[in-house]
């Protein structure tokens, strides 16, 4: 049974043809996916990986979903942030347990291996994320889940930013669909290329930054004139020329 009700997800309108129009319909029936405050413990350069299970002990958790766009289309080679506390409500501010990014498939989906999130004073439970599709603005926000006692009290806390969540076995599943402001026409296939992140070596380290080139966080390049200084490990693709995407380059 899932715990909480009236979180619509997007995916139950894909493949509607109905194009949302100023407000889109494809979330939770109002607006794309709310921004919230990103808080004082967010860090850059976190790993690239989908399981952060092996960081610390507590109650697994997995979450998982869609990226849409405005016409409920799914948007590949997304990039998902997450950031969370451990389960004693401590955030690492020195490493990156409990962090980590991940880039969305073909068909717009990602999946997070966790825990659930410790409490601490003056919050309730969540989940920090902030949300990129080439060449598209940063969508910071939290997550939340549903049946806390603290939702009621914690002056942060948005409804629409619950994710829906069912208990199997000793995991608990969770599940929350975004939806970024990307123009999108019903029908057509998703209009962003699909990432190929890398872990391995940067060649060249340095020089004009080329699509195609695994990057590290560090290396250097030039673009239009500007030096930028990669903040995260990825793959260059079109669309995330360095000016493009300030969660991936800074400028230097």
């Amino acid at each position: 049974m899932l715990i909480g009700s009236g979180v619509a997800l997007a995916r139950e309108q894909v493949g509607s043809g109905q194009a949302p129009g100023l407000t889109p319909e494809c979330h939770d029936g109002d607006d794309p996916t709310i921004e919230q405050t990103e808080g004082p413990y967010f860090k850059p350069d976190s790993p690239l990986r989908g399981s952060m299970v092996d960081d610390g002990p507590g109650t697994r958790l997995t979450v998982s979903g869609y990226v849409f766009g405005r016409a409920c289309r799914p948007v590949s080679g997304v990039l998902l942030d997450f950031w969370q506390a451990d389960d004693n409500g401590s955030y690492d501010n020195v490493g990156y347990t409990f962090r980590g990014h991940q880039f969305t498939g073909a068909d717009g989906a990602y999946k997070l291996d966790t825990i659930v999130p410790g409490l601490y004073p003056g919050r309730t439970r969540h989940l920090h994320v902030k949300v990129q599709a080439p060449g598209r603005p940063i969508l910071t926000t939290q997550l939340y889940f549903p049946g806390e006692p603290r939702n009621g009290t914690d002056t942060i806390y948005d409804a629409r930013l619950l994710m829906t969540v069912r208990q199997n076995g000793q995991v608990r599943e969770a599940g929350y669909d975004f939806v970024l402001d990307v123009p999108q026409t019903p029908g057509t296939p998703t209009p962003t290329p699909t990432a190929t992140p890398t872990g391995g070596p940067t060649t060249p380290p340095g020089g004009s930054w080329t699509p195609g080139t695994p990057y590290r966080a560090g290396d250097r390049v030039t673009y239009s004139g500007a030096s930028y200084v990669c903040l995260q490990a990825h793959t260059a693709v079109v669309g995330w020329e360095p000016p493009n995407v300030p969660a991936l380059w800074q400028r230097s």
